[in-house]
């Protein structure tokens, strides 16, 4: 809201990478990519808001999204989910961590290259996302409803309408 001629752009590019028709990847499996990579930024508004939008993306299910923030390898996600979500935590450490070989064990786990791609640009663009939201000491709310609550209007609406309304809230 500060800054509308820089937040338009960012929130397109969300709605692109998160909410627009993919290929192959749910707006679910994408939003999870997203919430994964701001756990491991400890970037609690980013994680809270888009695990909400991820658990109303697969089927309401938080107990998946708890699952896969503890340890994604006991997760019950795909083997190519779990290769995805290996990649990205490689690129939110060190984008030269991501190697051949794990590019080619996400192929054999199914990952198309732009699965691949994408799960890569994703993580990459939470990390400004992440450092951006933490780096303003933006706002965080403490109630989960409001999480909630701002998680299905935009898994319902996307990135691109006004944001919830909070009211009778006190900012920093």
């Amino acid at each position: 809201m500060f800054r509308p001629e820089t937040a338009a752009p960012l929130n397109h590019l969300v709605q692109t990478l998160l909410h627009n028709n993919h290929p192959t990847l749910s707006q679910g499996e994408r939003e999870l990519i997203a919430t994964y990579v701001s756990s491991l930024n400890s970037c609690k508004y980013c994680c809270s808001i888009h695990g909400a939008v991820a658990k109303h993306q697969l089927d309401n299910n938080g107990l998946l999204i708890e699952r896969v923030l503890a340890n994604p390898d006991t997760a019950p996600i795909t083997e190519k989910m779990k290769t995805l979500l290996k990649i990205a935590a490689k690129v939110q450490r060190e984008g030269k961590e991501v190697l051949n070989s794990d590019i080619v064990h996400a192929r054999k786990n199914g990952a198309t290259d732009i699965e691949i791609h994408d799960t890569v640009l994703i993580a990459a663009a939470f990390c400004m996302f992440n450092r951006y939201v933490d780096g303003l000491d933006t706002w965080q709310p403490d109630d989960d409803e409001l999480y909630e609550k701002m998680g299905e209007q935009r898994a319902r609406e996307g990135y691109l309408t006004p944001p919830f309304k909070v009211q009778n809230v006190k900012t920093k």
